[in-house]
């Protein structure tokens, strides 16, 4: 179908997630989404499905996002059972709706995770990622003026490891994707982005246990090596990163002294 701008146009039908809250009884609700431009962004496509909702007075679908460039994270829910929906290496905000056909029936629903608590809809909230990150997701420095960069000489092949698992955007497809809800490619990435570089080795000890410590009492399940959350990841974040955890967790684990 082609509108009068000359934009090809699909109709669809959207099978919703709705739940107006954690302790709340949820369910699938049908919406039409007509006359949508397949030059639209998924996220688009909700808001003008919104906008119909809200012109009849009824609450429209709660959904998180922010920057809109696959950058930020916020973005993310199952699209068909999938993370992000059907694109390899793309988040929500990035998904185009020329990947999906007219007359198609598509399932929107919110990343499942006892770790992830559901606010509304399809809202979830990811703080855990953030208690993670303050177990030990960081390095510690002397105030002052920046170092020169060529100060701390790195191979170029070190540089692009640790930037491959510093892509990492904190969204949780890794959560969703996993029949075990396990956070341990997001927390792997995260060790692995400082573990690479000589700033992270003086408290890659301590980073390891309190990191897996923390992941570990928030709920999140163990990794089975079934590599959904690679192939759903937005950034492709390799597995590699989950057996560098491992190995920075073990070798903290055979030190003798206590933390």
């Amino acid at each position: 179908m082609t509108s009068t701008t000359g934009q090809k146009t699909i109709n669809l039908t959207l099978k919703v997630w709705r739940q107006n809250g954690p302790d709340q009884k949820g369910g699938f609700k049908l919406y039409r989404a007509n006359e949508i431009s397949t030059d639209m962004s998924f996220l688009e496509m909700i808001d003008v499905v919104n906008e119909q909702i809200t012109l009849e007075e009824r609450d429209p679908i709660s959904f998180d996002h922010d920057c809109r460039e696959g950058i930020c994270g916020m973005c993310g829910a199952m699209v068909d059972g999938r993370a992000h929906g059907p694109e390899k290496g793309t988040t929500l905000c990035q998904l185009h709706m020329r990947h999906f056909s007219d007359g198609d029936t598509i399932v929107i629903e919110p990343w499942r995770s006892r770790a992830f608590k559901l606010i509304k809809d399809l809202v979830v909230d990811r703080s855990a990622f953030d208690s993670i990150i303050q177990a030990g997701g960081y390095i510690s420095a002397n105030t002052g003026g920046a170092p020169d960069g060529n100060a701390i000489p790195i191979s170029q092949e070190i540089a692009e490891k640790a930037m491959d698992a510093a892509a990492c955007i904190g969204c949780g497809a890794c959560v969703a994707s996993c029949p075990n809800a396990s956070a341990m490619l997001f927390t792997g990435a995260k060790i692995s982005q400082l573990a690479l570089l000589p700033q992270g080795i003086p408290e890659a000890r301590q980073r390891a246990l309190m990191m897996v410590k923390e992941m570990d009492e928030l709920a999140f399940g163990n990794c089975t090596n079934e590599k959904e959350c690679e192939a759903d990841c937005p950034k492709e974040i390799s597995i590699v990163n989950i057996a560098r955890m491992n190995r920075e967790f073990l070798k903290a684990g055979f030190a003798s002294d206590p933390i």
